[in-house]
């Protein structure tokens, strides 16, 4: 392209504009989440590698916007796989992160966010890791994030299971339970169920399975909807967020001490050293227990749930506009 300036050439990679401020209130420039990415690449890679991939984008001058279609101008080396969308009912072409070129790709184009499958393209019918995603409401503080993710730890080793715990670099955290594959994706999501429920039975004052937020009465929301096709926002990724922060494994005897939006992509480095902390504390994988997966299967799958609430509602509402 006529006029374009690169500032380095990393693994075969143009770089520019890396002096451009990554987006308003970000605190960086481009500069700093490509030399963060690629400090973090022996890390990070391993977490995306052979996984479809989504990443948040935030180009100069443009809203940030979610990108799940690999561009048509994506260098050739850049591996993908195209999958049917359920969702946006089309094929989706994703691109697959399996190497530090790839990254520093990603990097250049302004990808801030990398949000990666739950399941392999080799493996795509079974799911790698069960995931609770504990979402607090506004105006809770992670205290409460803590307090609730200790109880998902006691019910996990109440059954057998165990698994290792990250923030989300927004307000929450995400507890990831790692799985052997002899589980269908859906009983993976009963059980999912079936955990949430019984941290909520565990810390009710708190903690909530309620989909609406209407119903959750102020209390942290854990949700076990991060199943089938859906993905989570990897380890170790920066987030859309002032100041770059960082999702970061923090291990269960580090959540007490979480200072909400720390680390940044200008610290984390720092902070890990030579250290992969969640390749070490990630246990082995599992199989679900069948009383677990059972359990799951007599609870109501969420969105449709409050889906059904939903209609319920607006035909009561239309009832009521009726009779006035």
């Amino acid at each position: 392209m006529a006029g374009r300036k690169v500032d380095e050439v990393r693994d075969g990679v143009e770089l520019t504009n890396l002096d451009a401020p990554l987006f308003d209130g970000a605190g960086a420039t481009k500069r700093d989440l490509v030399d963060y990415l690629d400090a973090v690449a022996d890390r990070l890679v391993p977490v995306l590698r052979g996984r479809p991939l989504s990443v948040v984008r935030v180009n100069r001058g443009t809203e940030a916007f979610m990108q799940k279609n690999l561009p048509r101008h994506a260098p050739e080396w850049v591996r993908s796989v195209t999958l049917w969308a359920e969702s946006s009912q089309r094929d989706v072409r994703y691109a697959l992160c399996d190497d530090r070129r790839t990254l520093l790709w990603f990097a250049n184009q302004r990808a801030v966010e990398l949000h990666s499958a739950l399941a392999t393209v080799d493996h795509l019918d079974r799911t790698t890791h069960l995931v609770l995603d504990l979402d607090p409401p506004a105006g809770v503080g992670f205290g409460v994030v803590a307090e609730v993710a200790h109880a998902v730890h006691d019910v996990l080793l109440a059954v057998g299971l165990d698994g290792a715990v990250k923030t989300s670099g927004a307000k929450g955290a995400h507890v990831f339970v790692p799985l052997d594959g002899s589980n269908p994706p859906e009983d993976v999501a009963a059980a999912a169920r079936a955990l949430a429920a019984r941290t909520a039975a565990t810390v009710p004052e708190l903690a909530t399975t309620a989909f609406l937020k209407d119903e959750r009465g102020g209390r942290l929301f854990v949700d076990s909807t991060r199943v089938g096709g859906a993905t989570v926002v990897a380890a170790y990724s920066p987030r859309l967020r002032p100041g770059v922060p960082v999702s970061f494994p923090v291990g269960w005897d580090g959540l007490d001490d979480v200072v909400p939006g720390t680390p940044t992509i200008h610290d984390a480095v720092a902070r890990l050293g030579d250290a992969d902390p969640w390749a070490t504390q990630m246990p082995a994988p599992f199989a679900l227990p069948a009383d677990v997966v059972a359990e799951g299967h007599e609870i109501p799958v969420a969105r449709v749930q409050a889906m059904h609430e939903g209609k319920r509602r607006a035909r009561r509402r239309a009832d009521e506009e009726g009779d006035a």
